[in-house]
């Protein structure tokens, strides 16, 4: 995102006398060279001000000083009193002193404040620190701001914030930042699903997943809010298969080859094999059956719980429903590929098929030759508008019921193996097949 519609508030509020600094995620992202995805604004202006002022601003968070110009976020320094439900404040003060703000943020690399009117570098001696935060920056250090104990009280979901970060950056959580995690590790329960969701997808996406899901593990966390995944650890597996190790270590190293994953396929990479602790035995060998379908019942039970959109869970599913499908690829029929082939996402079903065969035996001849015929195959080819309808059928004598879906599909399968290629091939097909209509 361009600075410039930050830097024309900011001018507007100087030019009247106010405040107003870049403050947060941009400032610490354009010290570290990376673009912000968005910029704020802090200021000494109240928001009956703001909105005198800027006219069209909309009061997104009027009671926190929060206001939204232009799409841009521009907040009242402000102090924060007692929190009661481990998310927002009771009360807030307006201030004045944009170092009073800052004290109240979560960690020290987000407390930094730059003069928006002077982006050009060197920035270190353009931003104001009261927190330490360009030093931890340098460091690499996530870092709550004074107590941590009362970070975490006041708000739980920083907890996952300080992973998220660490994970990002590939930063390290202070060692009393890290502890007050273990110590308070069980309050995340008490965070909204949508709100753990969202952090979740993000350590999940933003660049190191394996790092993101290993804090997790260490900080107590993945156990409070993904005891399945947690599961996964010491769950051995057939070492001719899996030279990697058990499932934990297996789906480590697959999040680990992921590179700017979608939500969903990353998801899907993390729950691949979460039914294989329910369904593990000896016989010959280390065995997993069923662990599939004993997958997709686990994976909807914690998508459902994380309220995951339907279309998203559905695309999950998939991708653990159809991701042993894949060693079947040389003896399946046509038509049976062509259907998977043609897949909601299939590049995404692809993509963790890819994953987990770098990530134990290292064969890669199923997803070449998916891959191929894939990509050689046209929308067209693996789509084409079906031959036959239930109303043919109805037209030809047949009664609707049961029977139907079955013969529409074996229709189909015939179309997508090139055995009829006309209304009327694929009714006699049918007639052979099913006997005449009585």
């Amino acid at each position: 995102m361009e600075p410039t519609q930050a830097i024309q508030i900011a001018s507007e509020l100087r030019a009247r006398g106010f405040q107003a600094w870049l403050v947060g995620g941009c400032v610490r992202d354009l010290i570290l060279g990376r673009e912000p995805k968005d910029y704020d604004i802090s200021t000494d202006a109240t928001p009956d001000r703001l909105v005198q002022i800027f006219p069209k601003a909309q009061l997104v968070g009027a009671q926190f000083g929060v206001v939204l110009v232009d799409g841009v976020e521009v907040a009242t320094f402000r102090s924060d009193h007692a929190y009661d439900d481990g998310r927002r404040p009771v009360q807030v003060t307006f201030e004045t002193d944009p170092q009073k703000d800052v004290l109240r943020r979560d960690f020290t690399i987000n407390a930094l404040l730059l003069d928006p009117t002077s982006l050009t570098p060197p920035l270190d001696s353009k931003v104001i620190d009261a927190v330490g935060g360009l030093s931890d920056l340098r460091n690499g250090i996530i870092r709550a701001i004074g107590n941590p104990e009362q970070r975490f009280e006041e708000d739980h979901l920083r907890m996952l914030r300080a992973v998220r970060f660490a994970a990002r950056f590939g930063f390290e959580i202070e060692r009393a930042t890290l502890a007050a995690i273990k110590e308070q590790h069980q309050r995340i329960a008490r965070v909204s699903p949508e709100r753990i969701r969202d952090e979740l997808v993000r350590i999940l996406t933003e660049g190191a997943p394996r790092r993101g899901l290993e804090l997790l593990d260490a900080s107590g966390l993945l156990a409070a809010i993904l005891p399945e995944v947690s599961a996964l650890k010491g769950v051995r597996q057939p070492p001719e298969y899996h030279p990697e190790g058990d499932v934990w270590t297996h789906t480590l190293l697959m999040l680990e080859g992921l590179k700017s994953p979608t939500p969903t396929l990353a998801l899907g990479v993390l729950l691949h094999d979460i039914g294989k602790p329910g369904t593990f035995r000896i016989a010959d060998r280390i065995r997993f059956d069923g662990h599939v379908e004993l997958g997709e019942e686990i994976a909807r039970g914690i998508l459902n719980r994380l309220r995951f959109s339907n279309a998203d869970m559905e695309q999950v599913i998939a991708l653990i429903g159809n991701h042993m499908r894949f060693s079947h690829v040389h003896q399946m029929r046509e038509s049976t590929l062509k259907r998977m082939l043609r897949l909601e996402r299939f590049e995404e079903h692809l993509e963790l098929h890819r994953q987990d065969c770098i990530s134990s035996h290292g064969g890669l001849d199923n997803y070449e030759f998916a891959k191929t015929k894939f990509e050689e195959s046209p929308p067209e080819h693996l789509r084409p508008p079906r031959l036959l309808t239930g109303h043919d059928l109805i037209q030809c004598g047949y009664k609707p019921g049961p029977d139907f879906s079955r013969m529409l599909e074996d229709a189909e399968d015939a179309q997508l193996e090139s055995r009829v290629q006309s209304k009327e091939e694929a009714l006699d097909f049918i007639r052979s097949t099913f006997g005449p209509p009585t």
